[in-house]
């Protein structure tokens, strides 16, 4: 096993949630929908449990304040809280003012349920890109220590690929904010993602183990995955979308739970916060 631990992220939103499906599913009838997030979350928990893992929760603050006990459990297990916005809309469809409140308000959510400390925050859809690079300084102004909302990707509907790979400093008028990009890694001039979400469920097994593995063994970097609560639920009602969108979300969703578990017996992971704190060297005091 490699001696590098590696971050393990969650992002806290319910099927319905999802951006592919916002032409379908417009927000007004999210309350209408039969909500998953809390079982789904809670079967997360317990293969964290069983792991004796830790990780970061980037909770929707839409999630935050209907399932307020939720965001407490997680809290009181001893894993991090970081925002993923509140209204998951996309950071580019948004304009600054917009962005800030909604930023805001996901933070107040959070922090109202569960008495813990945010430091970072995650953008619905990987969506800070080249048209939406003025949220940085906003996160910064609002506070944030780190942000993971940049993917060094070519994708079409996110992506900054000529950002760097790895965990680097962003100095702005408000001070440092810190970037913790999508795990890529690098093969003939492009960056491959490794580490996470439909990449994890779609492509074999062996790519991510083989891509965290090279990260932590060539690179000694560490890599942060992410993951859905949705993603491990097979039974969640289909929805209506195009076909390429139906066939990103629901491609082996009966495999995420055994995958993961996989996972997280071959490799070491911990909260994002404390990984984070030793790529920068920061006291725990300080992000943890």
């Amino acid at each position: 096993m490699s001696r590098v631990v590696n971050a393990m992220t969650i992002d806290v939103e319910d099927y319905f949630h999802v951006s592919a499906f916002e032409a379908t599913v417009p927000r007004s009838r999210w309350d209408s929908l039969e909500s998953r997030v809390v079982r789904n979350t809670d079967r997360l928990l317990e293969v964290f449990q069983t792991a004796d893992v830790r990780a970061t929760f980037f909770v929707l603050g839409w999630v935050a304040e209907r399932h307020p006990s939720l965001v407490r459990r997680i809290a009181e297990a001893g894993h991090e809280l970081a925002s993923h916005g509140f209204g998951h809309r996309l950071v580019y469809d948004q304009s600054p003012a917009e962005f800030r409140e909604d930023l805001r308000r996901s933070r107040a959510a959070i922090s109202s349920a569960a008495s813990a400390p945010v430091y970072g925050y995650r953008a619905p859809s990987f969506s800070i890109t080249s048209r939406s690079l003025w949220a940085l300084d906003i996160i910064r102004e609002e506070g944030f220590v780190y942000d993971a909302s940049v993917f060094p990707i070519r994708h079409d509907r996110y992506g900054l690929p000529s950002s760097p790979r790895h965990f680097h400093p962003m100095e702005g008028p408000a001070g440092t904010l810190w970037e913790c990009p999508g795990s890529t890694i690098r093969v003939a001039g492009n960056n491959l993602p490794v580490a996470g979400g439909g990449y994890f469920r779609l492509l074999p097994y062996a790519w991510t183990r083989w891509g965290i593995s090279r990260l932590n063994n060539r690179e000694r970097q560490a890599a942060i995955f992410y993951l859905h609560p949705w993603e491990i639920d097979p039974e969640q009602p289909r929805l209506p979308g195009s076909r390429l969108s139906r066939f990103r979300h629901y491609t082996n969703l009966n495999k995420t739970e055994t995958r993961l578990r996989r996972l997280v017996s071959e490799f070491r992971f911990a909260p994002l916060a404390e990984v984070l704190g030793v790529e920068a060297g920061f006291s725990g005091a300080q992000v943890a």
